[in-house]
């Protein structure tokens, strides 16, 4: 073990804890990435700021909320002139590295700056013969995404100054949609017997009216590429346009007495329904297989990063990260993808090896953020964590010498409202140890005190201790009234501190409640 550590962060694009099997879902089985939970610890409550992928990327490197950053949604991407945690670790000594997804914008004002290296996938990047772009312009790579970002890893740490600590960002495109596996994987899943999850059927009961409204429903928003299937030629008779200007559709639902056929793109099997609860269920198996044999090309390579760190005696010099850039929904509550800041969306795995530092075997339910990992990162790196940053160095939580003053409470903020896609609403909220409290403040600008969405705001509250699955909001339960009292006390504070200017009115609530 070496005072200035080497720093391995792997981040997946849209991993859900449930589909790694140290989390104990059952779903599949990720031995390498298990590996490090092994040698290492596990965090059970790790959130995002905010369920997508840009702004979650731009937190992370920036130790920032997006209301700072600026980086808010898809289509706001950084300014790379911004300071983040690779500068000042390169600054400190470090070489740095970044392979991988970026998806952080191109062109001189958005590509990644202060690494040593970089090659980084276009936008959201191909799972085959990927397009590459670098400092000395765009190639395309042969072979599979996962493999070869882990060959220009194990490459660069092959090539790396011995006698300098390195931080790289090993980011992973899959399991992003649409799911493409490897072929060596899709045996994997294939016999159509992954458990469906409890809330599958969910019927959006006194929920807020996102829950229905969104587009994220695997029975009717899956489109033909995300399962693997050949799209007939047609109009509207084949299935709704996933965004208009684009060739995808959606796979149409079944209405009572019709018949469907769907045709496995790879193989040419023809499967026929007329049946529609069938249908749905074929489609949430189709989903899962796909996307968990995505996982499996992750988990391998993986594998042969730490393999390569014992075969070249790295291993206790090396802080090994394992995580996603937000959680995903794997069929809970009807959806697939993100967005909200339901559990499973909110929710980042996140694993992390420290040989001698981190106890083997460790456990963590106290909560951490994705704004917490570039302070974290420095602070082992012994580099000032630099006073524009808003997030916590989780080392004490690591270390377990955290205090009962440890953070208490998980901000996220949503922005995208009723983007085409996902028909997302616009929210924010806190989450403590138990309770979780959700405005839907229905605004697409952002503007504070404005509304110009086409719903009234909501608020929801849950016990996610007693309701895990969040099926019945309580912010209109008079026996929760100073349970809502005191998270909107939470979310207020939370607010302040971090600078973010709310869009509630917190007296005329307090108010309504009974509270001042």
């Amino acid at each position: 073990m070496t005072a200035r550590p080497n720093i391995l962060f792997i981040m997946s694009d849209d991993h859900a804890a449930r589909a790694i099997s140290c989390y104990g879902a059952g779903l599949n089985s990720t031995p390498n990435i298990d590996r490090i939970a092994g040698e290492g610890m596990r965090l059970d409550r790790c959130y995002v700021t905010n369920s997508i992928c840009t702004p979650s990327r731009a937190s992370i490197l920036t130790g920032t909320y997006n209301h700072v950053n600026r980086v808010t949604t898809l289509d706001t991407y950084i300014d790379n002139r911004l300071p983040h945690v690779a500068k000042h670790l390169r600054q400190a000594g470090y070489q740095t590295a970044m392979f991988g997804k970026w998806h952080l914008g191109e062109g001189k004002a958005h590509q990644p700056t202060g690494f040593d290296e970089w090659s980084v996938f276009p936008g959201q990047g191909e799972y085959f013969d990927p397009l590459m772009i670098g400092p000395d312009g765009a190639e395309v790579v042969s072979g599979y995404a996962s493999d070869i970002v882990t060959d220009k890893c194990i490459d660069f740490l092959k090539r790396r100054d011995p006698d300098r600590p390195f931080f790289m960002m090993c980011h992973h495109k899959a399991p992003h949609r649409p799911f493409e596996p490897h072929p060596r994987h899709r045996h994997l899943h294939a016999d159509g017997k992954l458990p469906v999850p409890e809330t599958f059927d969910d019927a959006y009961d006194n929920r807020a009216a996102a829950a229905a409204a969104a587009k994220m429903r695997i029975r009717r928003d899956m489109t033909y590429r995300d399962l693997g299937l050949a799209q007939p030629e047609g109009g509207a008779e084949v299935g709704e346009l996933l965004v208009a200007g684009r060739r995808d559709r959606k796979i149409p639902d079944l209405s009572a007495g019709g018949e469907l056929r769907l045709v496995d793109a790879a193989t040419g099997e023809t499967h026929v329904f007329t049946d529609p609860a069938e249908l749905a269920l074929f489609k949430y198996q189709r989903y899962m297989m796909r996307y968990l044999q995505t996982v499996a090309a992750i988990d391998e390579n993986v594998g042969r990063l730490l393999d390569h760190l014992d075969a070249v005696g790295l291993t206790d010099d090396t802080i090994v990260i394992y995580t996603s850039d937000q959680g995903f929904f794997l069929g809970e509550h009807g959806w697939f993808d993100k967005r909200f800041m339901y559990e499973e969306s909110l929710q980042m795995p996140f694993l992390i090896r420290y040989p001698g530092v981190i106890v083997s075997g460790s456990i963590s339910d106290r909560i951490a953020m994705n704004v917490d990992f570039a302070p974290t990162f420095l602070d082992y790196a012994g580099a000032p964590v630099p006073n524009y940053m808003q997030g916590t160095s989780l080392r004490p939580l690591l270390e377990r010498t955290a205090g009962e003053d440890w953070q208490d409470v998980a901000y996220h903020r949503y922005w995208m409202h009723k983007d085409d896609f996902h028909n997302a609403f616009a929210h924010y909220g806190v989450r403590d140890s138990r309770y979780k409290l959700i405005y839907w403040y229905n605004d697409p600008l952002g503007e504070t005190g404005a509304n110009h969405g086409d719903e009234p705001p909501e608020w929801e509250l849950f016990d996610c201790v007693a309701d895990p699955f969040e099926l019945c909001n309580r912010a209109d339960d008079p026996a929760c009234r100073d349970i809502s009292l005191a998270m909107l006390d939470k979310l207020d504070a939370k607010m302040a501190e971090i600078g973010d200017l709310p869009e509630h009115d917190s007296r005329a609530l307090r108010a309504s409640l009974g509270g001042i």
